[in-house]
Formats: C-alpha cells, sequence, structure tokens
C-alpha cells in the first residue's frame, strides 16, 4: 500500500451499542488508515467511550437515525478533512480489519479505473447463514437492474471509496437506514463511477449482526430499491405493468359480457375483479408515461432558461 501511505485514509465504522466489539475493531483497524472515525448512532451504552480509549474519533448522533444519515455524516467528515481514501466496515466485528488492505490496493492499484472498491463475501470465507445467502442474492439482483448490470455484493458495508466517489456520491443519498449500501451502487452507476470487488471473508457466528429484524429489513431494502429503479425507468417498471394490467382487465371484461350474455345473470365479482385491473393498470400507465417524460420537459425548461 505505498501510495495509501502517501495520501490520507480515513475508516468509518457506524455503530449502534458496540460496546462489546468496538474496542478491538478500532485498534486493528489503526495499523491500516490515518484516522478511524466511529459514529455513534444514539448508542445507549459505552460504545463511544471506548472507541474514544481505543483512540478512535467519535461523532455521536443524539437519536439512531440508521445506517443511511450514518454513512453521510462520515463521507461529510472526510470531505471536510481532505481525506484522499475512505474505508467503511462495520463495529459489530463482522468485517476484518486485517482485510483493509486488500479492499485498499484494489482501489489503488487499477489505474484509476476503479472508483468503489467492495468487499465480495462468498465461498468457504464466509460465516453468512443460507438463508441471508438467499435473500442477499435476491438484493444483488434488484440492484443490479439500477447500477447498469452490474452484479456485486450490494449488501457488503466493507468498501473503500476514492474522493471523486464520495464527493459525487454524498448529496445523492436519500434513502434511511439499510439501504445504503444499494443505494450508493446505483448512484454510482449514474455518475459512471468505476466499481470493483475482491473476495473478505465474514463473520456470523455469535454475532447480533443486525438491529433489525432480517425479514423486515429485507423487505424495507427491496421496496426502496424497487421505487429507486421504477424512477429511473417508470416506462419499463410502472408502464409496462399498467398496459399488462389493463389488457388483463379488458379480457376479463370480455369474459364478463360473454358471461351475462349466456345466463342472463350479471357476475358482479368478475365485474369489480374487471373494474380493479382497469383503474389500476391505467393509473400505472398514466404515472409511467408522466414520470418518463416529465424530466425531459425540466431539462428542456432549464435549458431554455
Amino acid at each position: 500500500m505505498t501510495e495509501s501511505q502517501e495520501l490520507k485514509t480515513l475508516a468509518v465504522i457506524p455503530c449502534y451499542n458496540e460496546e462489546t466489539t468496538i474496542g478491538s475493531i478500532v485498534l486493528k483497524t489503526k495499523r491500516y488508515v490515518d484516522e478511524v472515525l466511529v459514529i455513534d448512532d444514539g448508542s445507549v451504552d459505552d460504545t463511544s467511550k471506548i472507541a474514544k480509549e481505543a483512540g478512535a474519533t467519535v461523532i455521536s448522533h443524539k437519536t439512531n437515525k440508521g445506517k443511511s444519515a450514518v454513512v453521510k455524516t462520515g463521507f461529510k467528515h472526510a470531505l471536510k478533512k481532505d481525506f484522499d481514501y475512505i474505508v467503511t466496515l462495520d463495529g459489530d466485528g463482522q468485517h476484518n480489519p486485517d482485510e483493509i488492505p486488500l479492499i485498499l490496493n484494489n482501489l489503488i492499484n487499477n489505474g484509476g479505473n476503479i472508483d468503489i472498491s467492495i468487499g465480495f463475501r462468498s465461498g468457504n470465507t464466509t460465516e453468512m447463514p443460507r438463508w441471508r445467502r438467499v435473500g442477499k442474492r435476491v438484493l444483488d439482483y434488484t440492484t443490479s437492474f439500477g447500477s447498469g448490470g452490474v452484479l456485486t455484493d450490494s449488501q457488503s458495508g466493507f468498501r473503500a471509496f476514492n474522493k471523486k466517489a464520495v464527493k459525487g456520491i454524498t448529496s445523492r443519498l436519500n434513502g434511511d437506514a439499510f439501504c445504503v449500501e444499494s443505494e450508493q451502487l446505483i448512484r454510482a452507476h449514474e455518475l459512471g463511477l468505476g466499481v470493483g470487488h475482491t473476495h473478505i471473508s465474514c463473520k456470523y457466528k455469535n454475532l447480533d449482526t443486525s438491529t433489525k429484524d432480517p425479514t423486515s429489513h429485507g423487505f424495507s431494502v427491496l421496496g426502496y430499491i424497487l421505487w429507486v429503479v421504477a424512477e429511473k425507468r417508470p416506462l419499463l417498471f410502472i408502464g409496462v405493468p399498467g398496459f399488462i394490467l389493463v389488457i388483463v382487465g379488458l379480457f376479463l371484461g370480455i369474459l364478463t359480457l360473454q358471461s351475462y350474455n349466456q345466463t342472463s345473470i350479471f357476475p358482479i365479482s368478475s365485474a369489480i375483479l374487471t373494474s380493479v385491473f382497469l383503474i389500476i393498470g391505467t393509473i400505472g400507465m398514466f404515472f409511467g408515461l408522466m414520470l418518463n417524460t416529465l424530466p425531459r420537459i425540466i431539462q428542456r425548461f432549464k435549458m431554455n432558461e
């Protein structure tokens, strides 16, 4: 890491009630970076105190704001202090700080082709439970729709960024809680940033790796990703499904009329279902077209100003 020794590197560690692990994480991380920044996101234990005693700079949120807000706080600190590289890793012991050189070197030694280096959790070096792997893969594929087809470990919080990436991404992060990892990749694609990955180990056994129920966590992340992707491609993800619903509604409407002609009994349930499909489909087509057209109108308006 010759170049990283000449340039300044900051490690950002989000924390929420991590007093049992944060001390050792900080001590190990200090070996590889110029400064360790712990963002205490409203902890009610001694996370801040132990992190400071271990030698970290600590910024504390008075209330729990979620990981997205924590990462933005860390990025703003990095830009203010003019750091050249930023590494993010979790404070619960899931990530191994001794692998920081792997993440950084993948970023530094790629001739400027990579702006974000992601720790990829796979194979025998990860203790990730099978059910988590399935959920992670679903989120990976969903995120790839909004990141130019780039398929990587979209939920890994062990990452390295150069200053260019941090400058571009920080102001664009709008999501809440644990969707920040996927949103970073989507925003990186919008900015034309290069993304690479390197394999890392991952510890899960005997760790409380999330303060939120994994199922609700997964669905909340998935919901946000789908919304962001739909914003980027409204015709494909809103307009086309709306059109399909209209076609289905018309088909059901024809069957409803045929049934009425044959039996002289009006099938109310079929009529209601037909109306629902037609109404929702029409709304979907309308919003798909509107969201696809409105940004272009706004852009033309700005160009004519």
